[in-house]
């Protein structure tokens, strides 16, 4: 078994791997399943933060679609992204493990702030850091968030588990012959506008040499494989 290459990791998810058959909602199943991955991860010795998506309970386009304010849409996503986080902290706790969720808008009769320092102080101790809120600004998205909270708590590689097995040309459920790739820079992912990651994220990876790993969150040992170094999914670095 290869060793750990990464040993601190910041884990970005969807909201829809929280979610029930219908898509739609967190199901406690699922986020039982998800914690499971991250406790394998854990039990490698890695620390670990995660940045939940909101998908799964709300998404800004489809408020703007009906004239919704932009700022206003953005801070209901980042609330839902603070439920997500709490789902996921009762899931990983049940299995034993210690978890603290920090959120970047205060609501401290059931969350911490997010401070830089204390998060990092969780992570040394070995507990999982589940962080919410997105960036605490509209207008960025949780990709950004995540890119963000990776380099402030010195994150080694960002892993964007996601529900496709890697990067391709094209949207692969549409195009079957879409080409995988294995590797890309970060000049070539920005170029090809890549789906499973906005460009405000990929630059600020590119600027701080932060790489990224793209996998398939439900493909059996992804993320472990992932912070062993193994080649699985899609590498975006220098």
């Amino acid at each position: 078994m290869a060793p750990v290459r990464y040993k601190r990791v910041l884990l970005k998810i969807g909201g829809e791997s929280l979610a029930g058959p219908e898509g739609f909602g967190i199901d406690p199943h699922m986020a039982e399943e998800v914690a499971n991955k991250i406790k394998a991860v854990q039990d490698l010795g890695v620390q670990i933060a995660i940045v939940p998506g909101a998908g799964n309970i709300w998404r800004g386009r489809d408020g703007l679609a009906h004239g919704m304010e932009r700022s206003t849409a953005d801070h209901m996503g980042m609330l839902a992204t603070v439920m997500n986080a709490l789902a996921l902290r009762d899931a990983l706790e049940r299995m034993g493990l210690e978890t603290r969720v920090q959120t970047a808008i205060e609501m401290t009769a059931i969350a911490e702030p997010y401070i830089r320092l204390r998060a990092i102080s969780h992570l040394e101790r070995g507990r999982v850091v589940i962080i919410g809120a997105g960036t605490g600004n509209p207008y960025f998205t949780t990709d950004t968030a995540a890119a963000l909270r990776a380099m402030e708590v010195g994150a080694e590689v960002l892993i964007k588990a996601t529900k496709v097995d890697a990067v391709y040309s094209e949207d692969p459920m549409v195009n079957p012959n879409a080409k995988r790739f294995e590797a890309l820079s970060y000049i070539d992912a920005l170029n090809m506008r890549v789906g499973v990651l906005d460009s405000t994220a990929l630059s600020l990876c590119m600027e701080n040499e932060l790489p990224i790993v793209v996998v398939d969150l439900w493909q059996p040992n992804s993320i472990e494989r992932a912070v062993r170094g193994e080649q699985i999914g899609t590498i975006i670095r220098s």
